[in-house]
């Protein structure tokens, strides 16, 4: 249930984006969501892609640092206070979230998060009663396969 994340350093240059999202697309490697944060020299590029092995390997083929990493990926109902359930629950058992980000995803939302222990934190939340997807959950059906 740990899915892999496509995570790209990028320099905070213009036009650098916009070189990832078009080798993406030129080798048909979709994006499902995805998160860019900055400083003033670089950003960390973090995606949800169709084919993340395909994504990196192209990446790396014109010299983007790019590499995968382990992320978790689950529903929450668009409810209040969905979201705020299961950090409650990841907190009070100690896990530590690292970071996360968002996506729709039809009657519910997606988090993606990086946890300090995954597979505790599947076991927290699943007995919370959340749903955490799959590989083909996040990368397949959302890709439009």
């Amino acid at each position: 249930m740990i899915v892999k994340q496509l995570s790209v350093f990028l320099e905070n240059k213009l036009g650098r984006l916009h070189e990832v999202l078009d080798i993406l697309a030129k080798n048909d490697v979709n994006i499902v969501a995805l998160s860019l944060a900055d400083s003033s020299d670089y950003g960390m590029l973090r995606m949800m892609v169709s084919d993340p092995e395909k994504g990196r390997e192209k990446l790396r083929e014109n010299e983007f640092a790019a590499k995968l990493t382990d992320v978790l990926c689950i529903g929450v109902d668009h409810a209040v206070g969905s979201l705020s359930q299961a950090m409650g629950q990841l907190s009070r058992e100690e896990v530590d979230v690292e970071y996360m980000y968002a996506f729709a995803n039809g009657s519910q939302a997606a988090a993606v998060m990086k946890c300090s222990d995954p597979q505790k934190a599947i076991n927290v939340l699943e007995k919370g009663g959340f749903q955490i997807y799959q590989e083909k959950d996040v990368y397949l059906k959302y890709a439009g396969e």
